[in-house]
C-alpha cells in the first residue's frame, strides 16, 4: 500500500484504474508561495515541497507520493488551479483552439528508495462550444484543477491531437511509477 499526499480525485481514479492499493490524505503545503512561472520548476518544487511536508507529517510507514501539476497555454502563461469562476472561464478561453502542455511532478519515497519524475503532455484543442462551457464552468468541476482542465472530461471531446500520457495530464504519470513500486 502506497500514501497518496494529495486531495486529487483524478490521480486517485488513475491508482484504482492501475490496481495500486492507497490511501489517501495531502499534507498541509501552500503551493501560493512558489513565486517561479517556469511550469517544470513550478510542479517540481510544488511536489516536492508535498512531500517534505508529508514526511513531516506522515513519516515514511507507507511509501509516500505526492504530485503536482501546471498548465502552459500557447503564449507560455502559466495556468494553475483557477480562483473562482471568473478566473477559470478566463483560462478556459485561453486554451480553447489552442495548443497546451500539462506538466506533471511526482515523488515516490519509501524508507530506502527515492524516484522523481516530471512529464509533460501536449494537446491541440479545438474550440470550445461557449454554451458547454458555461455548462462546464456552471459544474465547478473545473475546481482544484491546474488550468481548470478536465482532459478526462469536459475537454475531452475537444481534443484534436495529443502527444503523451493521459495520465500525465491527469496528474500522475502512472505509467513511468509502476515499474519502481515493488521496491
Amino acid at each position: 500500500m502506497i500514501h497518496l499526499a494529495s486531495n486529487s480525485q483524478s490521480r486517485a481514479l488513475l491508482l484504482n484504474n492501475f490496481n495500486i492499493n492507497f490511501k489517501q490524505q495531502a499534507p498541509n503545503y501552500d503551493e501560493e508561495q512558489i513565486k517561479t512561472q517556469t511550469a517544470k520548476d513550478f510542479a517540481y518544487i510544488a511536489s516536492k515541497g508535498k512531500l517534505e511536508a508529508s514526511i513531516q507529517e506522515f513519516g515514511l510507514d507507507t511509501p509516500l507520493l505526492t504530485a503536482d501539476s501546471v498548465i502552459v497555454s500557447a503564449n507560455k502563461e502559466l495556468l494553475r488551479k483557477p480562483k473562482n469562476i471568473d478566473d477559470a472561464k478566463r483560462i478556459l478561453e485561453l486554451q480553447s483552439g489552442s495548443n497546451i502542455a500539462i506538466i506533471s511532478a511526482m515523488h515516490y519515497k519509501t524508507k530506502t528508495f527515492y524516484f522523481s519524475d516530471v512529464s509533460a503532455t501536449y494537446y491541440h484543442f479545438d474550440t470550445f462550444e461557449p454554451k458547454a462551457l458555461d455548462a462546464y464552468l456552471e459544474s465547478k468541476l473545473w475546481d482544484g484543477k491546474a488550468g481548470g482542465c478536465m482532459v478526462e472530461g469536459f475537454c475531452k471531446k475537444y481534443i484534436k491531437s495529443v502527444q503523451g500520457y493521459e495520465s500525465t495530464a491527469m496528474g500522475l504519470c502512472v505509467e513511468k511509477l509502476l515499474p519502481w513500486l515493488d521496491r
